[in-house]
């Protein structure tokens, strides 16, 4: 889809001088105007653009709060309390930045979601699927970060816990975890260190994007039918058509972001980070943000030892399993159709995968005891056996939808059936159908 030289020609003596020297003009016309696109997709494509504003919008409002931010034990928590009483419109950047961090994940959630759906990850992208992958695990260590800098009671003991799992790792467990603590335990180097990745890591996850979207417009985007483009037919411009869907999509996104941030500020957040940091009171119940939820109850749902690796070595294991598994899907899914559109049973089989996160989720935020672990193992068991067992299984015996020849093919289709019903109704009334042509008749 992107092959060939360029053709574009800047209308203004000022472009075509650009140009001339730095190619930059053609190239935001050719990857952002003139870039053709499938005509079919939906609404679950604009989310590309609204992380594209969203990692906009955080690095800037985080640039700005890390001016008035002290990285000091003492001084940190009335730092981001001065912040937001004192710094003018600082309450707004505080909470544009807390509340923008979960809006991310949101947004990244389903667009993984929606790749894993319609088959995103199939050659020829599976490097555009792992440059994803490593986005996320990006974003997952910023936001831990992130998490431990206003330093109250559940920054301090979330970093204490969740480091405090590197030590099970056998041999380097113990070093790793005193280079990221920069000591023996959470403490001012700790928070000195996540500071600084803090700040430096988004601005990496900017540099992977920029790649992600490189190796995008290399092998063009996949569609709803999950078929490549076979003409020019099938493909429209980027702009108008797109942007204007991406427009709208961005537009409902940040009108719930904005009703979030200036309504509910604190709704996402947990009540006992308002409470600073203290060393001697441990929290009743210690949990993460909610989008490590599933990945929490993944880790604690291993509560015993499987032959030499003990229960807290096989909890780590299968806390980093979960996201690593993400990075051979291309690999596991046999199936040589894309879309679930045409896959009866991995549809089926998708959607009780999603029903199974946000249960994960849930039981992440409640006591490790009781019914819940049972239930947490029950269901880290079936995400593990839809990418171990179904993908690979499903790919093999299921039997395909027929698929259509194009994207053309698919759109017209889908036009015909949205139309069959008024088409019937002239059928069964041509006395209706007369009327109507003389109406149109007089209105000519």
């Amino acid at each position: 889809m992107s092959e060939g030289h360029s053709t574009y020609t800047p209308k203004s003596g000022l472009g075509r001088w650009v140009d001339a020297r730095m190619p930059l003009p053609r190239l935001v016309y050719d990857s952002f105007i003139a870039y053709p696109v499938p005509r079919n997709l939906n609404y679950a494509w604009t989310f590309g653009g609204i992380l594209s504003i969203m990692l906009v919008a955080q690095i800037l409002t985080g640039v700005v709060l890390a001016m008035h931010y002290v990285s000091d034990t003492v001084l940190a928590f009335n730092s981001v309390e001065k912040i937001v009483r004192d710094v003018n419109q600082g309450w707004l950047l505080r909470y544009l930045h807390a509340n923008g961090a979960s809006f991310f994940f949101v947004a990244v959630y389903i667009h993984i979601f929606r790749g894993l759906y319609y088959g995103s990850y199939k050659a020829p992208r599976e490097l555009l699927w792992i440059l994803g992958c490593i986005i996320y695990l990006l974003m997952m260590a910023t936001a831990f970060m992130g998490y431990v800098l206003p330093w109250g009671q559940m920054s301090f003991w979330g970093a204490t816990v969740i480091t405090g799992f590197f030590s099970a790792i056998p041999l380097v467990g113990d070093w790793i975890q005193q280079l990221l603590l920069g000591g023996f335990a959470v403490d001012n180097p700790t928070l000195n260190r996540f500071f600084a990745l803090h700040y430096l890591l988004p601005f990496m996850i900017a540099g992977v994007v920029v790649l992600h979207v490189w190796a995008l417009h290399v092998t063009g985007q996949n569609n709803p039918t999950g078929i490549e483009v076979k003409s020019k037919t099938d493909t429209v411009a980027f702009t108008p058509y797109a942007t204007v869907k991406d427009a709208l999509g961005m537009v409902v996104f940040l009108l719930v972001y904005a009703y979030f941030v200036f309504y509910i500020p604190n709704y996402l957040g947990h009540p006992d980070n308002y409470i600073v940091a203290d060393p001697l009171k441990t929290p009743a119940h210690i949990v993460p943000e909610w989008y490590f939820l599933p990945f929490y109850a993944i880790l604690r749902a291993i509560t015993f030892n499987i032959g030499p690796i003990n229960s807290k070595l096989g909890g780590v294991l299968a806390m980093f399993g979960a996201i690593a598994v993400l990075f051979v899907v291309p690999w596991l899914d046999t199936s040589k159709v894309r879309s679930a559109v045409y896959r009866p049973w991995y549809k089926l089989f998708f959607w009780l995968f999603a029903a199974d996160c946000i249960l994960l989720g849930w039981l992440g935020s409640q006591p490790a005891e009781g019914v819940f672990v049972a239930m947490a193992q029950i269901c880290t068991l079936f995400y593990f056996a839809f990418f171990l067992i179904v993908m690979p299984v499903l790919g093999l015996i299921e039997t395909p939808r027929r698929l259509p020849n194009s994207i053309t093919e698919a759109v017209l289709e889908k036009n015909k059936g949205s139309g069959s019903g008024h088409l019937a109704g002239a059928t069964a009334a041509p006395e209706t159908k007369g009327l109507a042509k003389r109406i149109q008749g007089i209105l000519a």
